[in-house]
């Protein structure tokens, strides 16, 4: 017989796995109806989901997800005990969503919780801030005027990290490869040119940041000199 599995730790060392979360949702429509058994004013369907990146299964090791909805909802908490672990819903405002992970009772770790806003609409760009004035409120209904298709994602790359992991845990961890992000896949949109097309469109946003704040600043310095100039009169 083949000795068990121990579930003693192993020391100063730590493993990580890709993991995805968040929602998709999509505008109601004749291509998109409601269910007959939702309320006639919900706007949008959705589904809020944690996934491996790659397709990888994960309840070798998670037991279940819970996710934790607005107090609205029939049985708000609901529990997800087996792949996929999502849930399907539908609704007219954005929330936030609590997502509490319970490992393997044999793995020997502690639950973990996420948090995700729910997102029905999608985010204005820097475009659309400028096309309102800076008016956020406006911005938003033009972002969502401009989206035909009314399709939105929201989701999230994050690493699980799992330090000193039992022998059992670290076994079931390394079975695969999955720990980094592939340079290049069909398979899943969280590549490491998509990482970096990522950073590259949150460097040019923070480089518009930075001009607008100079402007600003360069304003006030004006209206504080003519302030002055008022006061001395």
């Amino acid at each position: 017989m083949a000795p068990s599995i121990s579930s003693k730790r192993i020391r100063n060392i730590s493993v990580s796995r890709p993991i995805i979360y968040g929602n998709i949702a999509e505008k109601v429509s004749e291509k998109n109806p409601l269910p007959a058994s939702s309320p006639s004013d919900h706007t949008h369907t959705w589904k809020v989901f944690l996934a491996d990146p790659l397709g990888n299964d994960l309840s070798q090791y998670i037991k279940k997800v819970v996710f934790k909805l607005h107090d609205t909802y029939v049985n708000s908490s609901r529990s997800i005990e087996s792949p996929p672990f999502e849930v399907h819903e539908t609704g007219w405002g954005e929330f936030e969503i609590v997502i509490k992970i319970y490992f393997q009772n044999d793995c020997g770790e502690k639950n973990i919780t996420l948090y995700h806003h729910l997102k029905l609409h999608p985010y204005p760009t820097h475009a659309d801030i400028q096309r309102a004035g800076g008016d956020e409120e406006a911005a938003l209904r033009i972002a969502a005027a401009e989206n035909v298709s009314g399709h939105v994602e929201s989701i999230q790359y994050d690493e699980l990290v799992f330090n000193e992991p039992t022998e059992r845990m670290f076994k079931l961890l390394t079975q695969k490869p999955g720990s980094l992000l592939p340079y290049k896949s069909d398979k899943t949109p969280f590549t490491k040119v998509a990482e970096r097309e990522e950073l590259d469109r949150i460097d040019k946003a923070m480089e518009e940041i930075n001009k607008l704040v100079e402007q600003r600043q360069i304003e006030f310095k004006k209206l504080e000199e003519e302030r002055k100039k008022i006061v001395q009169l």
